[in-house]
């Protein structure tokens, strides 16, 4: 199934243009005027000394992260003043290369702080996200609104296939240009003006947004005051609820977490059916209670400022904006196949409603208890009930064979080898920023370094919901860089001394998230701006779902799927019965998945004289739903707008990408399935053709050159179950 998580794969550019922090290069740092202990000893001034320039997360203090940025965007600034004020004339060395180069310490910083913001924030680095959103914001508009700047890279852009340039050269150049004018580069000093202003006031608006997602996350955790009401858990839940309502002085009761979805996983499992109702209404209405973490008013303000950004630069609203850059190019695109997607979705999710109801009426009749209709915080728990009368089997089964590190030792790096030669060393001698984190040194078929690889798998109240990667350092051969990268999940942590063993959709997602970071291991350019993940967002999905399909693939399930207490084999029929109800549930997965990313567009595609007020934000998300055809009453959004943190962030009017890049996922699988599978051919040739490309070449292109044709919807409309019946 498609995942839609928050993926962090590349941070947004402090300067405000459209690619990843540029990564440190081998410049020496320009000296201060002024030096003071502090200063001297800041880990952030210079490149790590540690392998691969890894974070020396052991030195870094949250105290040297403002002397950091305030230095690094003053050098940033000098640095652009220079290039733009050159009095040579442009030329692709002196003006774009040299733009790759700039802002070393800023992007050291900025890559350590978000990912630290992200994976393991706390008051003081939330605070900085506050103090600085806005400046960060100022700091980009002063580069890309820069008038001499972008003189000088327009006159490069105009003659950029007479200058001489590679294909990647040329390209650059290009991208360079299309940043700068989708920056507001070509307007009016008076509209520049306005751009800034609202830039900066996103900014704090976002970074608002997003703490006020996580801190309600952990607030509106629920109490439990007996064992009896979990009745349904495990022992190890149970365990780990007592552990929680422990950790916020509540003796003696149980606490069970929230996770940023609608759906919350202990759903799934209960069966007091008013704990599951509390659970569900407290998951569903965050960010609308009027309370201190009300969104409404953040929601509306931020659909106003971009309509309006988006009307000063010339687009109809926000989606057109934003579209025209990706690989769908138009809303009109994406309207067309999530539409083409919803009706059959919404039908079979009606059709499983209808299963499950026929479980309750029947479970009620023989308990002599009348009836009750199906309610959204009964469908997981019903779903695993009918999984199991149609399949014979349910998660339970599963999770003995899938302990975590088995599953990423002899799993997914298992994979990784067979498919692309890889070998992987965990090493403890490098520091960390928590505990828990794992750290292997990754190296090539050849032997050689690769890459450093982080995993870092618990949920903790620290850390935002979702799943993703990020890269701390981004492969160049302009800086010599080679990547070091992360993954992370949000899996609960067993009690200590218990093993953590894994849902399979947990399992799926470690592949889901080791195929990002495939993508910024593999990365073979030359500059900065195209490294790794540096895609458009509705393709940056596309090779981590298709390194999902290797979860259950034979010879690599038995690699991995053991017994964590015996060893022994996950039994061939138990594998067979999950294959087989691999198409279970996708009614449900597709609706819940389009109701948000139809949503999303349904706002984002507003004029801003449309934008619904705070007080109508949510009557405005019901209208939209019934309008698309996706509010099915049983199946809400995966995410409601005011915890929606993937389109008041990075993906806005991009929450479509994930079926998107699915279409071409479901293809690729294909063709490694046509070609034999797990095979170094066939991986190296992925690596060769996509993989190793970054955003140095056109992402269809890429996409065709590995494939050899056009991607066709009909794989995917197979797969999730949504052909004709």
């Amino acid at each position: 199934m498609t995942r839609p998580i928050a993926c962090a794969l590349a941070l947004a550019i402090a300067t405000g243009l459209a690619g990843a922090a540029a990564p440190a290069s081998h410049a020496a740092d320009k000296k201060p005027a002024m030096s003071t202990p502090a200063t001297q000893n800041n880990p952030l001034f210079a490149d790590s000394p540690l392998p691969l320039k890894y974070p020396q997360f052991d030195r870094i203090k949250d105290s040297d992260f403002a002397p950091a940025f305030d230095r690094g965007m003053a050098e940033q600034l000098k640095e652009v003043d220079a290039i733009a004020n050159n009095p040579e004339p442009a030329t692709f060395e002196n003006t774009i290369v040299a733009m790759e180069k700039t802002g070393q310490i800023l992007g050291r910083s900025l890559a350590v702080f978000f990912n630290l913001s992200g994976a393991d924030t706390n008051d003081a680095r939330e605070k900085l996200q506050s103090d600085y959103a806005a400046k960060f914001s100022a700091h980009g508009d002063a580069i890309s609104l820069n008038p001499k700047l972008f003189a000088r890279i327009k006159s490069l852009y105009d003659r950029r296939n007479d200058l001489g340039l590679d294909a990647e050269g040329v390209r650059l150049v290009e991208r360079y240009y299309t940043d700068f004018v989708r920056s507001g580069a070509s307007l009016s000093e008076a509209q520049k003006a306005r751009v800034k202003a609202i830039n900066a006031e996103l900014a704090t608006l976002g970074t608002k947004f997003s703490q006020n997602v996580l801190a309600e996350v952990n607030a509106s955790a629920v109490v439990v005051d007996t064992k009896a009401e979990l009745a349904g858990l495990s022992d190890e839940q149970i365990s780990a609820a007592a552990e929680a309502a422990k950790a916020r002085k509540l003796e003696g009761k149980y606490v069970i977490a929230l996770l940023n979805t609608t759906g919350q996983p202990a759903l799934a499992q209960l069966e007091n059916r008013a704990l599951r109702e509390r659970l569900y209404k407290a998951s569903i209405v965050r960010g609308s209670r009027g309370n201190e973490f009300d969104n409404t008013g953040i929601v509306s303000q931020v659909l106003k400022l971009r309509a309006e950004r988006a009307k000063i630069m010339g687009y109809a609203n926000h989606a057109a904006y934003v579209l025209e850059d990706e690989t769908a190019r138009t809303a009109e695109a994406v309207n067309a196949m999530l539409g083409k997607l919803a009706p059959a979705a919404v039908a079979n999710a009606k059709r499983e409603a209808a299963d499950m109801q026929a479980v309750i009426d029947a479970e009620q009749k023989a308990k002599g208890e009348p009836t009750f209709k199906l309610e959204p915080w009964d469908w997981a728990f019903y779903a695993e009930k009918v999984r199991q009368a149609r399949y014979n089997f349910d998660e339970s089964q599963l999770k003995p064979y899938l302990e975590m590190k088995n599953v990423l030792e002899n799993g997914v790096f298992f994979a990784a080898n067979k498919l692309y030669g890889l070998t992987f060393k965990q090493r403890t001698d490098l520091p960390v920023y928590h505990p828990d984190v794992l750290v292997y040194d990754v190296f090539d078929a050849d032997g050689k370094q690769l890459s450093i690889f982080l995993a870092d798998m618990y949920a903790r109240p620290s850390k935002r919901g979702g799943a993703w990667m990020n890269e701390y350092v981004s492969q160049s051969k302009l800086t010599g860089n080679l990547p070091v990268v992360a993954n992370h999940l949000n899996i609960p942590k067993p009690p200590a001394g218990q093993p953590t063993l894994m849902t399979w959709d947990e399992v799926t997602t470690t592949f889901h998230e080791f195929g990002h970071a495939l993508h910024g291991m593999f990365s073979n350019v030359t500059y900065p701006r195209f490294s790794g993940t540096n895609v458009p967002r509705d393709f940056v999905e596309y090779p981590s779902q298709v390194n999902e399909m290797w979860a259950d693939w034979p010879e690599v399930l038995a690699n991995y799927a053991k017994h964590y207490q015996t060893g022994a084999p996950m039994p061939k029929e138990l594998l067979d019965k999950v294959l087989a109800a691999s198409k279970f549930n996708q009614g449900f997965a597709t609706t819940e998945y389009l109701g948000a990313a139809m949503l999303d567009q349904s706002f984002h595609q507003l004029p801003a004289d449309r934008i619904p007020e705070a007080k109508d934000v949510i009557a405005f998300e019901e209208a939209a739903l019934k309008a698309n055809g996706t509010d099915f009453y049983a199946v809400p959004p995966r995410y409601r707008t005011t915890y929606f943190s993937h389109i008041m962030g990075g993906y806005s009017a991009g929450y479509y990408a994930y079926i998107w890049s699915e279409v071409l996922d479901a293809e690729s699988v294909e063709w490694f399935k046509e070609n034999g599978g797990l095979s170094r051919k066939n991986g190296d040739w992925f690596r060769a053709k996509l993989l190793s490309r970054g955003g140095s070449e056109d992402a269809i292109t890429t996409f065709k050159q590995f494939r050899g044709r056009d991607p066709q919807i009909e794989p995917l409309l197979k797969r999730r179950g949504l052909t004709t019946k």
